[in-house]
């Protein structure tokens, strides 16, 4: 029986291929937290893989907090960076299949047209830059891995944009949200799925691949769905990113281009609105 082993277990993209794992019962399954895979400790990272043998390694973890990280920037180019080396150094010896989730932050924002896997990368924040070290390292260590870039990930589990402004849609009379970032959100629960799809696909083609749902909308009108799903009764208004300063830049447009994973892998890539739904269903009813 194949062993698969997540990293990042606790995360929102891990716990929802938990959820997924009771169907794929063919796997042994390894969901491991960041004691049993130290993402953040180099030197007992290799020998923690040596233990598990994995056959295959879907590596869900890495350092998220965006704003943190411009003064953490040690702690997140060690676990987006040279961890990923690491394990994908591994699973280049050990003829382990490896996919490693990355992010539309590799992008600068100034592109008009959705991102396709070559458009060229230009991080504006620390997360992003250590999130395309990771890439670089990855494809230079295992040129066999898989790279799925992702944005604007949300799910039933961990804290995330969704719960947030369904916590504040409830509290308050208004709120104001940034309208001139455009990108589309994830299901995490979606990409769960697309990753098993890779997973268990008659052919491994590797290379980096597009995922986010289906949609081109700003955080405003992201809400705006939110709000109309929900029948939430607070006002919510649009404002400018220069209205709401961050630590770190964000980029203004990061919509990515889903073609190639359609194409070569069969992917579906759901609505996104379709996909909100079920989500906050799955919410109201915990």
């Amino acid at each position: 029986m194949k062993k698969i082993l997540v990293t990042g277990a606790t995360g929102q993209l891990g716990s929802e291929l938990r959820v997924l794992s009771e169907n794929y019962a063919q796997y042994e399954w390894v969901f491991a937290d960041r004691t049993q895979v130290s993402l953040d400790d180099l030197l007992v990272l290799e020998n923690q893989l040596n233990g598990i043998r994995p056959n295959i390694i879907l590596n869900c973890g890495a350092y998220t907090a965006v704003d943190k990280a411009e003064e953490e920037q040690e702690l997140a180019d060690l676990i987006n960076h040279q961890s990923v080396k690491i394990i994908s150094q591994y699973a280049n010896n050990n003829q382990v299949k490896l996919i490693h989730i990355s992010t539309d932050y590799v992008f600068d924002g100034t592109s008009a047209v959705a991102l396709t896997e070559d458009a060229t990368t230009r991080p504006i924040n620390v997360y992003g830059a250590t999130k395309r070290a990771g890439e670089l390292a990855c494809l230079e260590a295992n040129p066999d891995a898989v790279i799925i870039r992702t944005s604007w990930v949300y799910s039933r589990f961990g804290n995330n944009f969704v719960k947030t402004m369904q916590r504040l849609l409830e509290e308050r009379d208004t709120i104001s949200v940034v309208n001139d970032q455009i990108g589309s959100p994830t299901y995490a629960a979606d990409l769960a799925q697309a990753i098993m799809d890779i997973v268990t696909a008659q052919e491994w083609v590797p290379g980096i691949y597009n995922y986010s749902n289906e949609g081109e909308i700003s955080w405003y009108e992201f809400v705006l769905a939110i709000q109309e799903i929900g029948s939430y009764e607070c006002e919510v208004k649009g404002i400018p990113s220069s209205s709401y300063p961050t630590r770190a830049k964000r980029p203004a447009f990061s919509l990515l281009d889903k073609a190639k994973i359609k194409e070569i892998y069969g992917v579906n890539v759901p609505d996104y609105k379709d996909s909100l739904r079920i989500c906050m269903g799955l919410l109201k009813r915990e």
